[in-house]
């Protein structure tokens, strides 16, 4: 059995759910054949999430690390592939923090790329049924906080674990204005079970060989 630890968010910026714990919750409550799954909570703030998130990789010593976040906007999962070394908060978080050009990890690299295979992922999520796409930025909040502390931990202290991070879209409940594009966190977490399988058939340093790259 390939153990896994996924992870969402708590909610923040005035929202009521967050769709990336939803869907979280929704995976380890039924995961895929062939994987243990375990989903934690991490909170919306600049530096305990990574406290937490550590917290949670000892805790489980998961094979594979898969963490989510909200992207308000994008239609689809979008799967990252890198995280960068930089905090700069257009909005503070649940913690009233709102750093501004400054390292997630001083000294650290200016970058961690994804150890899963991306574009696997991706392709396995279409043939589910779920629309995604390999994303080249996680933003700079909180969410690519975590993606680049994810990857720190992997280089710095647990080598044996690949992971990553995606986004999911709005669920429906948060659009209020009917125009904005949504998935319900259902819909998301069949779309998550497709990427844990593939990434747990998919050797290390593998990947696909498909164009999945963005002028913009």
């Amino acid at each position: 059995m390939t153990r896994v630890l996924i992870t969402g968010f708590a909610p923040f910026d005035g929202e009521r759910v967050n769709p990336s714990w939803q869907a979280a919750s929704l995976v380890a409550a039924e995961p895929p054949a062939g994987l243990t799954v375990t989903a934690t909570e991490l909170p919306c703030a600049f530096g305990d999430s990574l406290v937490a998130l550590r917290e949670a990789v000892r805790t489980v010593g998961p094979d594979l690390v898969l963490c989510l976040g909200q992207a308000g906007g994008r239609p689809g999962v979008t799967v990252e592939r890198v995280g960068i070394n930089v905090d700069d908060a257009r909005i503070p978080d649940n913690k009233g923090r709102r750093p501004v050009d400054e390292p997630v990890v001083p000294d650290g690299p200016a970058a961690y790329f994804s150890t899963l295979p991306v574009k696997a992922c991706v392709a396995a999520m279409r043939e589910a049924g779920v629309p995604a796409a390999v994303s080249n930025t996680a933003g700079t909040f909180v969410c690519n906080h975590v993606a680049y502390g994810l990857g720190h931990l992997i280089a710095t202290e647990f080598p044996h674990i690949r992971g990553g991070f995606a986004h999911v879209p709005w669920a429906p409940e948060q659009v209020t204005d009917g125009q904005a594009p949504a998935l319900p966190p259902a819909t998301v977490a069949h779309g998550l079970r497709a990427l844990l399988t593939a990434a747990a058939r998919t050797p290390a340093g593998q990947d696909l060989k498909v164009t999945e790259g963005a002028t913009h």
